[in-house]
């Protein structure tokens, strides 16, 4: 039996807290990323810094406390470390040997700027500098190519034929651990890729991301530029056009990549402006989950493959009908179950032992089957309680005990003692270690 790795997916802060000192001064240096961040720090939080916006001067860290009662000391513990964390605020020394909280003066300048007005523009709209566009997109036209350009992309993961993509996004998926490349074969999907299907739009988007983000300096972009101009985009306007004018090479490249991942709409590779997406602008949120694969769903599409309403109906019987003409949809229910009929508006498939099993051995859990099916469950469905029925859940669980009855846990081998002695006093210590977790058990 081999161990099944779970497919991780930071939220923001999580994000920005892993990066270097330097860079997260430097992304401070631009308004639209202490907004970006502003927005996402919890409530408390955003009540602190504000507080603080307009003070020189360091406040002591007592009299910080006490801007909750006893009741709340673990929400201020839990902002503190964010505020920490993200290098929002730092401690000082005061006079009598006291400590203190004062601003990042770099993010401190920047969010004012960002909520009071003044500095440069963000970016210029298109119709300003390019006139009116004869080809202007609507904001429904631009839902449907994002969502469009990104089922593209999880269609090429599901192996349909029809799907193509560039070799610079079939190496990120590579890279990612979603798919995997043999010599002389194509693209083929592995565990992780399993999982990041099974999660919805929103969590896909995010942790694609991650993964660019990831190799974007490996590919001679600056992370800071990229990572600004994303936040940039969370504040566009939808349905705007923005003009292409004064990006760098890098910025421009990364563009031709958003365009590809149904972020960004341009006419033409060569086009002189772009259209933000609703993917683009609900990006910068990331995953405010603490589950990816319970997180939140993006307005544009409940469910991969843009199913805004349910359509899934699950029977007693473990037979599953999936009211969909999506093929994307209809090979995500078969990652789990066994196709029996397909017709035009509706598949039929049966949950069985050896589907679920199957599924389980390419890393997809119960949970995340269960959730599949409750998240995709058809409006009469939802009608009823619980949504699913406990029969099927509880088998699908038991079905993943029956691959679960061993655990793994790592071990040290320790050979070639010096003496006898050392040898029984390690496995004294070992003995009376077994003894008191077996008193705990």
């Amino acid at each position: 039996m081999k161990l099944r790795v779970q497919l991780q997916c930071k939220n923001l802060h999580e994000y920005l807290r892993e990066l270097s000192p330097d860079i997260l001064d430097r992304l401070y240096n631009h308004p639209a990323t202490c907004l970006a961040v502003y927005r996402e720090l919890p409530s408390l939080a955003k009540n602190y810094v504000m507080r603080m916006l307009f003070l020189d001067q360091p406040l002591p860290q007592a009299a910080v406390a006490l801007w909750v009662n006893k009741e709340s000391q673990k929400n201020h513990e839990e902002c503190v470390s964010v505020l920490t964390g993200l290098r929002l605020w730092h401690s000082q020394q005061l006079q009598g040997g006291l400590q203190g909280y004062i601003l990042n003066p770099v993010f401190k300048d920047n969010l004012r700027i960002a909520l009071l007005g003044g500095g440069q523009a963000w970016a210029d709209e298109g119709s300003s500098s390019l006139g009116p566009d004869r080809h202007a997109r609507d904001i429904d036209s631009l839902d449907r190519y994002a969502m469009e350009r990104w089922e593209v992309i999880l269609h090429f993961m599901v192996g349909s034929p029809s799907a193509a993509v560039s070799q610079d996004l079939a190496q990120l998926l590579t890279q990612a651990g979603l798919m995997k490349s043999e010599a002389g074969e194509a693209p083929s999907i592995t565990s992780a890729g399993f999982q990041f299907l099974l999660l919805d739009t929103a969590s896909q988007l995010w942790y694609f991301t991650l993964q660019y983000l990831k190799s974007a300096q490996s590919r001679g972009m600056g992370l800071v530029e990229i990572l600004s101009f994303m936040f940039q985009l969370s504040f566009s306007t939808l349905g705007r056009d923005y003009s292409v004018e004064g990006m760098s090479e890098s910025l421009l490249t990364f563009l031709q990549h958003l365009r590809e991942f149904g972020l960004v709409f341009q006419r033409k590779r060569k086009s002189r402006r772009y259209y933000p997406t609703r993917l683009a602008i609900s990006l910068a949120a990331g995953v405010t989950s603490s589950s990816p694969s319970l997180a939140s769903s993006s307005h544009l599409g409940s469910g991969t493959g843009g199913d805004a309403a349910g359509f899934v109906v699950v029977e007693t019987n473990y037979r599953i009908y999936a009211y969909t003409n999506s093929e994307l949809q209809i090979s995500l229910v078969a990652l789990f179950s066994e196709m029996l009929y397909r017709f035009p508006n509706v598949a039929v498939a049966q949950i069985t032992r050896d589907s679920v099993q199957q599924a389980i051995a390419n890393g997809i859990t119960a949970q995340q089957i269960i959730h599949f099916l409750r998240t995709r469950a058809h409006p009469i469905m939802l009608m009823q309680t619980p949504v699913l029925p406990p029969t099927i859940t509880d088998q699908i669980r038991l079905w993943e005990l029956e691959r679960d009855r061993l655990q793994f846990t790592e071990g040290v081998l320790y050979n070639q003692f010096l003496s006898q002695a050392d040898f029984e006093v390690l496995r004294d210590r070992a003995q009376k270690f077994l003894f008191s977790t077996s008193i705990l058990n």
